[in-house]
């Protein structure tokens, strides 16, 4: 049998225990987007760079990633609650390997950078504004992958990127 004083350790103890696992270990039952935003207008992202036709594809994607992964409706016309506006300041093609024969490429390599920002209409405050925010993504011009094959990789990249900055930091 117990004594007193093993009796009382052992509620303490018990009661101790019961008071880490009802506190938990920082989880949150709030959600990780904003309550007061309910719409994004996203508008056509510029592009400084020589591939045309980049800023449709990642502004689809990013279109794309909001409505999927966010509780936010994208619209492209005004009357939204934010806008989110973005340029696509660089993208650069790099050859990693070369065919033992024939010297053909077998794997390139395609970069993007980006800057945008993520603005609350009414209020005017930025919610988001990053600069030069950069993905990689691969092709394989022998398996019949083409530049347009690494363009949407890296849009698809970079709109994941961009829409979870969205989210409000941990």
């Amino acid at each position: 049998m117990l004594g007193r004083s093993a009796r009382q350790m052992t509620a303490w103890l018990v009661l101790l225990m019961a008071m880490v696992c009802l506190t938990g270990c920082g989880y949150s039952h709030k959600t990780l987007y904003p309550t007061d935003v309910s719409s994004v207008q996203v508008n056509i992202f510029n592009n400084r760079t020589f591939y045309r036709g980049m800023e449709f594809d990642l502004t689809e994607a990013v279109i794309k990633e909001i409505e999927l992964r966010t509780p936010y409706k994208a619209i492209s016309t005004d009357g939204a609650d934010t806008v989110l506006e973005g340029t696509i300041v660089n993208v650069s093609q790099h050859l990693l390997s070369r065919r033992r024969r024939g010297g053909l490429p077998q794997e390139m390599e395609i970069q993007m950078m980006v800057d945008f920002t993520w603005r609350n209409v009414r209020t005017g405050k930025v919610l988001a504004d990053r600069k030069g925010l950069a993905v990689v993504g691969r092709y394989l011009p022998p398996l019949g992958e083409s530049l347009p094959v690494g363009q949407q990789e890296i849009a698809q990249k970079m709109a994941v990127q961009i829409v979870s900055t969205l989210a409000e930091p941990w």
